[in-house]
């Protein structure tokens, strides 16, 4: 399913497609798995969480760059959840969304406002969805 090149948002912009930011994106967001599970294993919840989310902001740019699409505007992070929404549509979307975003949110707290916020279940919940998005976006690109 492509998206729609019709960006009535702003939020990306068409590029000419580039397989080298597709598979650097790819391979952050596979170094931030294992990181965030490295630093979850040392009971570093806060970080755990932030740098899950940070994989998959990272598969999000992969999917967007492998469509042809990049994030424009200053709230980048939310123009990758809109572009992966409009990707995925509702079957996969709303859960993974959903938590991508609620994650996002919360991720702000724990790096900019407040320490040690995140539980031990929030940042496993985390990892989880986050290895779940990674392999989805994979698949679909491969």
């Amino acid at each position: 399913m492509k998206v729609n090149s019709r960006n009535q948002s702003g939020k990306w912009e068409r590029i000419t497609k580039d397989d080298n930011l597709v598979d650097n994106a790819l391979q952050l967001a596979e170094r931030d798995i294992k990181t965030a599970n490295d630093v979850y294993n040392n009971r570093d919840y806060d970080w755990a969480f932030s740098i899950a989310y940070n994989a998959m902001l990272q598969a999000g740019r992969a999917l967007m760059f492998s469509e042809g699409y990049r994030p424009k505007g200053e709230a980048k992070h939310v123009s990758v959840i809109e572009f992966v929404k409009k990707k995925f549509g509702s079957d996969f979307a709303d859960k993974i969304l959903f938590m991508f975003n609620k994650i996002r949110k919360k991720r702000h707290i724990a790096v900019y406002e407040q320490v040690n916020i995140i539980s031990e279940d929030e940042a496993e919940n985390a990892l989880n969805t986050a290895k779940e998005f990674v392999g989805k976006v994979k698949e679909l690109i491969e």
